[in-house]
């Protein structure tokens, strides 16, 4: 049976990538992992999750929410690093 490590290590993206989309999506984590998986298997896929982080930023900013803002942009910068959308 496989853990949510597992799963997360297979995704090739990162607890806090995850995060990010199950906020963006307003779903479970589970089911963000699941289509983040598939999204980084596509051109378009990969811009999506991009946009999804960038909306979350804005979001944590009109909210002031300095602390979610700077971590969520540490989130995008590993992201970029490691997918091919820039």
């Amino acid at each position: 049976m496989l853990t949510w490590t597992d799963c997360v290590e297979l995704s090739e993206l990162t607890e806090e990538e995850i995060d990010a989309i199950a906020q963006h999506e307003h779903i479970p984590e589970m089911i963000a992992l699941e289509m983040g998986n598939y999204l980084v298997h596509t051109h378009t896929g990969e811009k999506r999750v991009k946009a999804m982080i960038r909306d979350d930023i804005r979001l944590a900013e009109e909210e002031g929410k300095t602390d979610r803002v700077a971590m969520l942009k540490l989130v995008l910068k590993h992201y970029l690093e490691h997918h091919a959308c820039k």
